[in-house]
């Protein structure tokens, strides 16, 4: 997702922080979510970001709302948070002719039900059908994705996907690491079914955010610069953001609670 969305904005400068240290997110409740997620976006502010992107479905479903509702307003008015979700249902509806749509996603976006929610508000006639996959942030953080052994939990859950609904004719991968696994997941579906992965339609909204907000577009830098920071090792982070990234990556670490 990072990447496509400097493809689509390159002028603009840009901070990435993994939180490495405490990941995966999936399965944690609410509250730690909810706890990591504030403690990010704090230390980014204090990095000199104004507008921070949870490129995370986990921590835009469990921590977006109460972030924007309860704390920017007292913390930082004039700073903006935006998700990956919300952006992903205004579009969902581009994708299905059967009004039927699948998401794949870890265990915590599927709970919170964020995806049913939204996608209610903006196409009421679609229904979405939800499952969790949460071996797979694993299988690519390992560099397994691409394994003979990720076979069987791929097909699996995209079985168990289609059992629900044997028309869907649309899968949203709705985590950023599922876009890594997409040739075996395209491997086990079949043609007519589409796959789409979230960058291409987050980096178009966030250029379109921007267009619409002035005042938000003339606080952020423009310098074509990007820095890479951790909670983890810079070492380990550098070698699975490499992955993503398609090139090497040198980050530097911090600690985000003081």
């Amino acid at each position: 997702m990072f990447r496509e969305i400097v493809r689509v904005l390159p002028q603009y400068d840009y901070l990435y922080l993994g939180d490495n240290a405490r990941a995966p997110y999936g399965p944690r409740s609410f509250e730690v979510v909810y706890d990591y997620t504030l403690q990010c976006v704090k230390l980014l502010f204090d990095l000199g970001c104004r507008l921070v992107i949870l490129a995370c479905n986990t921590a835009s479903a469990k921590a977006l709302r109460n972030i924007q509702q309860l704390d920017l307003p007292n913390m930082h008015p004039d700073l903006r948070v935006l998700g990956v979700i919300r952006p992903t249902a205004e579009r969902i509806g581009l994708f299905t002719k059967t009004a039927q749509v699948g998401i794949l996603a870890t265990t915590g976006t599927v709970v919170s039900e964020s995806y049913l929610i939204e996608t209610q508000n903006f196409f009421p006639e679609i229904q979405v059908f939800q499952e969790a996959c949460p071996m797979w942030v694993s299988l690519v953080e390992n560099n397994e994705h691409l394994s003979p052994g990720a076979d069987y939990f791929v097909k699996k859950h995209l079985d168990n996907l289609l059992i629900q609904a044997p028309d869907i004719d649309a899968i949203i991968l709705g985590c950023t690491h599922y876009p890594l696994l997409l040739p075996k997941i395209e491997q086990f579906l079949p043609s007519h079914i589409r796959v789409i992965s979230q960058g291409p339609i987050v980096a178009d909204s966030l250029a379109d955010y921007l267009k619409r907000h002035p005042e938000m577009e003339i606080l952020c830098r423009k310098g074509g610069k990007i820095e890479f920071y951790t909670t983890e090792s810079p070492e380990n982070f550098d070698a699975k953001a490499s992955i993503f990234l398609g090139k090497e990556v040198r980050s530097r670490h911090v600690v985000t609670r003081e």
